[in-house]
């Protein structure tokens, strides 16, 4: 069953009915992974709903892979990925998921993921690739392939304001984002592809970019819905993989770390409280020239009498 999150709405003039979004959340994460990134979607979007009643669907994609734990979990709370390409949503969320593979294309999920990334150009107003998923939509879509990086890109960077766009309206010129990754996307490729940055950092470099096509196509390498202890979580996990052999890299400690708060949370609630106020707009625009739509089709068919 779908997850509401639902605001105080009897302070606002417009029919709440104008104001629901129906969003969906395909959650690849892994195993371990998958109900502490429930709670952190859930709490982003429900601290960023402010007057809007947020419809929630969890999806994952089928072919990723998993212990028994995992798919019994999807069974138990997660729509069929295949009830989705008769819906149109107004967004969409895919989180990224553990590669296994040194080109994404080789992945087991890729021909899941790139249909998910094309069904969402149609039939969404706008869609939210992050991290890994990030990566495989442009290289899906405009054939830009992502760069292994020497160290991974982990910790709290400080990040720049760089253009004005409704999803960056009202935030500061400086913010504060979480990174977890051993690739990065080359900026000179996304912008030349028309792609327009919206946050940069020059110590970790692009995170927030969009590209509008039918679809608002929203892009984070960070994670703005991670919490202060994801990060110290992270690295004990691969300090454990190190311990036993299964990499040679002896991992750092993220970079800005704390886990006593988390700096960026101000501005993950800001750029999504943004988003949901887009999708929200858009949706109301579409709802008001509907019966101008329907007025016109009676005029034409009573003409046609």
């Amino acid at each position: 069953m779908p997850i509401y999150l639902d605001r105080d709405l009897s302070n606002h003039k417009t029919d709440p009915a104008l104001r629901s979004i129906d969003i969906g959340l395909i959650n690849n994460m892994p195993d371990g992974a998958l109900k502490t990134t429930e709670h952190q979607f859930i709490r982003l979007l429900d601290s960023a709903a402010e007057g809007m009643l947020v419809r929630l669907s969890f999806y994952a994609l089928p072919d990723v892979p998993r212990a028994d734990s995992g798919r019994q979990h999807i069974r138990s709370f997660y729509s069929n990925i295949d009830t989705l390409w008769d819906r149109r949503l107004d967004g969409l969320i895919m989180t990224g998921c553990e590669p296994h593979a040194s080109n994404l294309r080789d992945e087991p999920y890729w021909a899941s993921m790139t249909k998910v990334i094309d069904w969402a150009e149609q039939n969404t107003t706008s869609a939210v690739w992050s991290c890994l998923a990030a990566h495989a939509a442009v290289l899906h879509c405009d054939g830009i392939a992502r760069r292994r990086l020497d160290q991974k890109r982990c910790g709290v960077f400080e990040f720049s304001r760089l253009a004005a766009h409704p999803l960056t309206a009202g935030l500061s010129s400086l913010m504060a984002m979480p990174h977890s990754r051993w690739n990065d996307l080359p900026e000179d490729q996304l912008t030349s592809s028309g792609y327009r940055i919206l946050t940069r950092s020059q110590a970790a470099g692009v995170d927030a970019f969009v590209k509008q096509g039918k679809s608002l196509f929203v892009y984070f390498q960070g994670h703005p819905e991670y919490e202060a202890e994801t990060l110290l979580l992270e690295f004990s996990r691969d300090l454990k993989r190190y311990q036993r052999g299964e990499s040679t890299t002896y991992p750092e400690m993220p970079q800005g770390f704390s886990n006593r708060d988390d700096p960026w949370r101000s501005a993950a609630q800001h750029m999504y409280r943004n988003w949901l106020a887009y999708l929200c707009a858009r949706k109301n625009d579409q709802l008001r020239k509907r019966p101008d739509r329907e007025s016109a089709a009676l005029h034409r068919a009573a003409s046609a009498d």
